[in-house]
């Protein structure tokens, strides 16, 4: 999605929004928008108000930690990533826990590397 639809996009959520329509799967939309879009810190704002609708959302913890590391905020993406594991262990989805693995030891290993 490039940036001019990444944004028409998160203006079209944005308005479901306003429209009182709001839920972990619309955050997580707005969120992935706004990452797609370049704004990282919106994004992560979006996805934590998504993880407050429902703290086990797996998808919603993996694409937070992205949006914080874009936004380079590497601790609190690894805490993020921590706790998206923790989650997505207790939900028994296996494929994002790998996955937040694998992000948060690339992460930990570039903020090694400063």
């Amino acid at each position: 999605m490039a940036g001019t639809e990444a944004s028409s996009a998160a203006a079209a959520l944005e308005r479901l929004l306003a429209a009182g329509k709001d839920s972990a799967l619309l955050r997580f939309g707005l969120g992935n928008a706004y990452l797609k879009a370049g704004d990282a810190p919106l994004a992560a704002e979006h996805l934590r108000r998504a993880l407050a609708f429902d703290p086990r959302y797996s998808a919603a913890w993996k694409l937070l930690g992205q949006a914080l590391a874009a936004a380079d905020r590497t601790t609190d993406a690894l805490a993020a990533y921590r706790d998206g594991i923790s989650a997505a262990e207790k939900n028994g989805d296996k494929q994002a826990m790998k996955e937040m693995q694998v992000f948060a030891r690339r992460l930990a290993k570039q903020k090694g590397q400063e």
